[in-house]
């Protein structure tokens, strides 16, 4: 009998909304249509213990300088109330200055039964949220967006994807660029010619092993001209 393991993503946002339409189609829908994956939103504003018409979550900061800065209080009112109920693997706080997400972090963490994520809004949260509560602070990207919520969608889409039994054709995760620290190879589907463009010889000839030998140095030529980097480890 398969291992089966269903993964919970709980989301701690200001703008629970947003999440609605990428949460909720496509691969992450089918990955919780099929009971593989539960995902939920929790909105901070309604661990505010302070009755204010707005429910601030947010306050200045202490020494001064532009932005708001997002409180300890509801934070830690609302992981205390999802901690109560089950064990997380990692609360992991999306910020700019996190680590740079990558795919061996999303293949590892693909691995893990309950992941909190807390999305940054203005200046940041209260440094005694990251101190206290967080395990792993993460970041998409060298560039600042307006809160952490696009990158927690971007996080929980590379999470979910390669949990097994969410694609229909598991191979497809294994073969995807980064998997195998190469670029993918380039893609070709019908119709073989079009404006007398061709699909390339090797990948209409049925012959497995040139084709795989193929796609191997194209991952390598496109690895070497646009991400060196991704090979500088090898070749140390």
């Amino acid at each position: 009998m398969a291992y089966f393991r269903l993964m919970r993503i709980d989301i701690l946002t200001i703008f629970p909304e947003m999440f609605a339409a990428i949460l909720n189609e496509s691969i992450l829908k089918r990955a919780q249509d099929k009971g593989l994956v539960q995902m939920h939103t929790h909105n901070l504003r309604d661990y505010v213990i302070a009755e204010t018409k707005r429910k601030n979550v947010d306050d200045y900061a202490y020494g001064g300088g532009a932005g708001m800065v997002l409180g300890i209080e509801p934070i830690a009112r609302c992981i205390e109330s999802l901690r109560s109920q089950r064990v997380y693997d990692e609360f992991i706080y999306l910020t700019p200055d996190g680590e740079v997400l990558n795919q061996g972090m999303s293949n590892h963490l693909s691995t893990k039964q309950n992941l909190l994520l807390l999305c940054g809004r203005y200046k940041g949260v209260d440094q005694r949220v990251r101190d206290h509560f967080i395990t792993k602070e993460i970041s998409i990207g060298d560039y600042v967006l307006s809160g952490g919520e696009l990158a927690a969608c971007v996080l929980t889409d590379s999470i979910v994807r390669l949990i097994p039994g969410v694609l229909s054709d598991e191979s497809s995760a294994l073969l995807d660029s980064f998997q195998g620290e190469l670029l993918d190879a380039p893609v070709y589907t019908r119709p073989a010619e079009f404006r007398g463009w061709k699909v390339p010889d090797v990948l209409m000839s049925g012959h497995e092993a040139k084709i795989d030998e193929w796609r191997y140095q194209q991952s390598l030529e496109k690895t070497q001209n646009r991400r060196p980097d991704l090979l500088k480890d090898k070749n140390d």
